[in-house]
């Protein structure tokens, strides 16, 4: 199995900028398609986006779209969210999710991985 650590959380304006890490390890990341997730206190998890195996082909939620960017250095074992134009609405536990196959959709139940989560706060 694989085991994911995120980084790069931390406390942002509205309006700026953060890029989130996942750095997977005990299986190479090119065996996953891979995705982002997000759940503020009180929520539910929503998806936030997905990158299959090769990282060519993404999909965002309608919330992020034109605003975050996920890619994926495969050779590194890290996937990553470029997150600009940051709302308050943003703020919340962002995690980073593996399933075994080339495609892994909205789901989160797709999922079979996930990391720990880093905490994204952006204030008004």
């Amino acid at each position: 199995q694989v085991q994911l650590v995120e980084s790069g959380g931390g406390l942002v304006q509205a309006g700026g900028s953060l890029r989130l890490s996942c750095e997977a390890s005990g299986r190479a990341l090119s065996f996953y398609a891979m995705g982002w997730f997000r759940q503020a206190p009180g929520k539910e998890r929503e998806f936030v986006a997905t990158a299959d195996r090769s990282g060519g082909n993404t999909d965002y939620a309608d919330s992020v779209k034109g605003r975050f960017t996920m890619s994926r250095d495969n050779a590194k074992n890290t996937v990553y969210l470029q997150m600009n134009s940051l709302k308050p609405e943003d703020t919340a536990t962002y995690y980073c999710a593996g399933r075994p196959g080339y495609y892994g959709g909205r789901s989160f139940s797709n999922y079979a991985y996930w990391g720990q989560g880093t905490q994204v706060t952006v204030s008004s």
